[in-house]
């Protein structure tokens, strides 16, 4: 099978979306319930049902994170580099973050003593956070440009600040993306718990749900009105090999509302965001946390491509040198690495989507503090 090479550009964008929308869906709620931790769960059992609810399945889910940023590396290698230098400081942040959940959910319960698990509480809070707000920032910043370009040699050169990340913008794309996160937590936690647990969760579903679709109704509006946009004026063949420097992009107000005027159909994805999002929160009130979780998905993968379509072919603009932005068709490997890897693709995806989707099966069930006093040594 033959593919050229326009095509696999378009397809790779393709597969980097299912990867982000699988890690917001599956580690999201990890995270979400991480954040949910210290509030919904007043008393030792209650909060050891809260870290159960996700045990058995938080470290499958969080390979998502990693598959994502290795498919990002092979897939566009440019992106990569270039985004880690200048998203260093913030990756680390985000690192350093996530260090907290595996000790803690394995180490939180070992030691009998309200302080030890206290902290540990709010270590896996930061833990869940943390992320879930840097991601945003991240999206937030990649909507405004990135002050980086390349030189004669196409070497990468970040010319901001750790700072210049936290703008206003920026931090109300981490709004979106934390509450968007813990509103899927909570929902979660509604199918896996029971009694006080699931009342509190069901409460923090309602208004998280509500300051999301605010924070996103806000955001699209800032974007659309408050935030110059990028636009290509000229580009070589898209099935080219091509450097960043072979195109001529402009910086332009409401350019990233361009591909939704020309193309009606992608009104679709914010239209679900708020569609998913109110259902969610009505199953979740209505006690049908199952069909709220569908619903609470499908606004996030809505949030996902609304900013994919939006930016579409733009992977990361550049605020400073417009020209040096990276787009889908040129930040790619070869043609080669592309095919090699889109066979690899192929075979593996639809095997780790049907174990996973196995474990969960296996997996399901409520927690709930009468198993956890009967199995005290051997749950978190």
């Amino acid at each position: 099978m033959f593919i050229d090479y326009e095509t696999l550009k378009l397809i790779w964008w393709l597969f980097i979306g299912v990867l982000l929308i699988g890690f917001a869906l599956l580690d999201g709620f990890d995270l979400g319930v991480g954040t949910l931790l210290p509030f919904v769960g007043r008393t030792d059992d209650q909060r050891r049902v809260v870290l159960n609810a996700i045990g058995p399945t938080w470290e499958g889910n969080q390979v998502w994170f990693i598959t994502a940023g290795g498919a990002l590396f092979a897939a566009w290698p440019v992106v990569y580099a270039t985004a880690f230098s200048g998203f260093y400081w913030a990756m680390l942040l985000v690192l350093f973050a996530l260090f907290f959940r595996p000790v803690g959910f394995e180490y939180r319960s070992k030691v009998d003593d309200p302080r030890w698990r206290t902290a540990w509480d709010w270590g896996l809070f930061v833990g869940g956070s943390v992320p879930a707000l840097v991601f945003g920032v991240a999206f937030g910043n990649l909507l405004q440009g990135v002050p980086f370009h390349f030189d004669a040699f196409m070497r990468p050169f970040y010319t901001g600040s750790f700072w210049g990340l936290l703008n206003p913008f920026a931090l109300l794309a981490g709004v979106v993306s934390l509450t968007m996160l813990i509103f899927h937590g909570a929902i979660y936690l509604q199918m896996r718990t029971e009694g006080e647990v699931y009342q509190r969760a069901r409460k923090a579903a309602t208004l998280f749900g509500m300051l999301f679709l605010a924070a996103f109704g806000i955001a699209g509006v800032w974007q659309a009105y408050g935030i110059d946009g990028f636009r290509i004026v000229a580009m070589p063949d898209p099935g080219s090999v091509m450097t960043p420097l072979d195109k001529t992009v402009e910086i332009a107000t409401g350019a990233w509302l361009t591909n939704f005027s020309r193309y009606s159909w992608m009104m679709a994805a914010p239209a679900v965001v708020f569609l998913g999002g109110l259902a969610a929160i009505l199953m979740s009130r209505s006690h049908r946390p199952g069909l709220g979780f569908i619903c609470s998905g499908t606004a996030l993968a809505g949030v996902i491509l609304t900013a994919g379509f939006a930016m579409f072919p733009f992977v990361m603009p550049s605020s400073t040198q417009p020209n040096s932005s990276l787009t889908v068709f040129d930040a790619t490997s070869s043609h080669r690495t592309l095919m090699l890897m889109f066979g690899a693709v192929v075979v593996f995806l639809p095997l780790v989507m049907a174990y996973t989707s196995w474990v969960y099966r296996v997996l399901r069930g409520k927690s709930t503090e009468e198993n956890i006093r009967a199995n005290t040594h051997s749950v978190y």
